[in-house]
């Protein structure tokens, strides 16, 4: 690794992704799946942030901040309040937030079974997918090119 490694999320920061995650996607004992703060998926979350890692920071911050660092504390019904209210308004962190969550969520094989899917990767199996109706492309296909074309011509001009 570089020197300009960004190190992982704080344990406070875990903490409140667990807290977060799980009123989110609660346990389930009636469909037989976990929350979605099991530790398990919680780690899968933290090791799969990549790229995500600052916006879901501001996330975190931004969700504490609205808690006045509280959210743990509060009842269901307002956490729940709150992060739907944070998801409305919160732009790009809050999307990554969620997409990270779900993300790690449905790779877990618990929750697969859970489906009734096959706890495995979708590849080099595949799975079989219904076909559309490819004929709804033949707009767009038809569609002359609306695009700056910057490829050299056979006469070498732009």
């Amino acid at each position: 690794m570089g020197d300009n490694a960004e190190p992982g999320l704080s344990a406070a920061e875990i903490r409140d992704l667990r807290d977060i995650a799980g009123t989110m996607i609660p346990e389930s004992p009636e469909h037989g799946v976990p929350g979605a703060d099991d530790p398990a998926i919680l780690d899968d979350i933290a090791r799969s942030l990549g790229r995500d890692l600052p916006v879901v920071r501001a996330a975190l911050a931004a969700i504490a901040g609205k808690s006045g660092g509280a959210f743990a504390g509060m009842e269901r019904d307002r956490r729940e309040a709150l992060i739907d209210d944070y998801y409305t308004s919160g732009g790009a962190p809050a999307v990554a937030l969620g997409r990270v969550i779900l993300g790690a969520y449905y790779r877990d094989d618990r929750v697969l079974l859970a489906l009734k899917m096959e706890a495995r990767p979708p590849f080099p199996k595949g799975y079989t997918l219904e076909q559309g109706d490819w004929s709804l492309l033949d707009a767009v296909r038809h569609r002359p090119p609306f695009w700056r074309d910057d490829r050299p011509s056979a006469a070498g001009k732009r």
